[in-house]
């Protein structure tokens, strides 16, 4: 895996072995960040991280900050690895999505892009939780990218922008 585009265009991502996570194809990525378009200083939350693969490509483009979430430890480290080795400033914190969604809708923070790529046979328990807190986070003009199984509609209270399929992954990005 590789940064698509921006300051760290060609670097390669590190993504932890094993078949737990299933990093963003470059693909799909360069294709989510053709829709959304341009991230320059933008405040990024960046759920069920993984890789990092879409929170890095952000940091890359311009964001001025990314919160990664994601609980599993070889993940988190694997993210960590690659802030240091792009030498990137971000904040990965080992928790569960919904509980950091629940905190941050609580605290009253705002993020202009948030990334949820949860893996594919939870979204369906997920999605009522997800419903609940994630338009409180984001900022008025924000934008949402949620992944899914390509069988897999997601079905939340904002305004669907598109949807597409790549393969066997369902991208849909939803605005505020």
């Amino acid at each position: 895996m590789r940064i698509i585009a921006g300051s760290h265009r060609g670097h390669t991502i590190n993504a932890p072995a094993g078949q737990d996570t299933r990093p963003t194809s470059d693909r799909v990525r360069e294709n989510v960040f053709n829709i959304v378009g341009p991230v320059d200083g933008a405040a990024v939350l960046d759920l069920y991280a993984g890789s990092g693969a879409m929170g890095l490509e952000a940091l890359s483009r311009g964001a001025a900050r990314a919160v990664f979430v994601e609980s599993d430890g070889d993940a988190v480290r694997a993210i960590e690895r690659n802030l240091d080795k792009l030498k990137l400033q971000a904040t990965v914190l080992r928790r569960d999505a919904i509980a950091v969604l629940s905190a941050e809708a609580s605290a009253g923070r705002k993020y202009d892009l948030v990334l949820v790529d949860p893996p594919y046979d939870m979204y369906t328990d997920l999605q009522p939780q997800l419903a609940r807190y994630l338009p409180a986070i984001l900022e008025d003009d924000g934008m949402l990218v949620v992944e899914t199984d390509a069988r897999t509609q997601p079905e939340l209270p904002l305004e669907e922008r598109t949807s597409r399929k790549y393969g066997q992954t369902r991208v849909t990005v939803y605005e505020k």
